[in-house]
């Protein structure tokens, strides 16, 4: 089974790519979900991120907002946050990936924000970046989460920057044009990874 890393920056369209391998047939395991599920009541995470965070609960309802706030303007809570998370995501992604691993995929995406930044490098076998321009991105933050241009720029500015996420890519897909320039993008890419898996590589 291929195991294909997708990644980018906050805002790049990276979602929107993942939803275009799904409509593919290809499994996604979504980071983003699973981050979710390990911090609600009773998730691997909720205890000892409420310990760290407890003004960002209203008993155990985490206010998102709220949380979004301190971490990032904060990179010591930042980092605090991704290391109470990331072994709960990780060991929940790991499962999931052991289901697929017993079925006849071939092919499985990760999809996960923090693959470089994380611990989670290790899972994949390759890695796609989705790339724009940083100001395109800015745009999309604004408009998308009603942020201010101060709080979308510290929120791009907590990730590593995207040219550097680009130098580490095994493939990309540029997403500085229209909506419909990304479908042949993510084609190309199937058809190489199964192919690479027919091969047996």
């Amino acid at each position: 089974m291929l195991k294909i890393g997708l990644t980018g920056g906050i805002a790049t369209g990276k979602s929107t790519v993942s939803r275009l391998f799904r409509q593919r047939g290809i499994p996604i395991i979504d980071a983003d979900q699973i981050a979710r599920k390990v911090i609600e009541p009773n998730g691997k995470a909720f205890a000892a991120v409420r310990e760290a965070f407890p003004a960002c609960f209203d008993g155990d309802r985490l206010n998102r907002p709220a949380l979004g706030r301190e971490i990032f303007h904060d990179d010591a809570k930042r980092q605090l946050l991704n290391q109470l998370m990331h072994p709960a995501i990780r060991e929940e992604m790991v499962e999931e990936m052991k289901g697929y691993a017993e079925s006849d995929e071939t092919v499985v995406i990760f999809d996960i924000p923090l693959l470089f930044e994380g611990t989670m490098r290790d899972l994949v076998d390759y890695t796609v970046v989705v790339y724009c321009r940083e100001e395109i991105q800015l745009m999309r933050l604004m408009e998308r989460n009603g942020l201010t241009k101060e709080e979308a720029l510290a929120r791009i500015h907590a990730q590593i920057p995207i040219e550097e996420k680009k130098h580490q890519a095994d493939y990309l897909i540029n997403n500085n044009g229209a909506l419909g320039e990304l479908p042949p993008q993510v084609d190309r890419l199937v058809n190489q990874f199964r192919d690479t898996k027919k091969e047996g590589v």
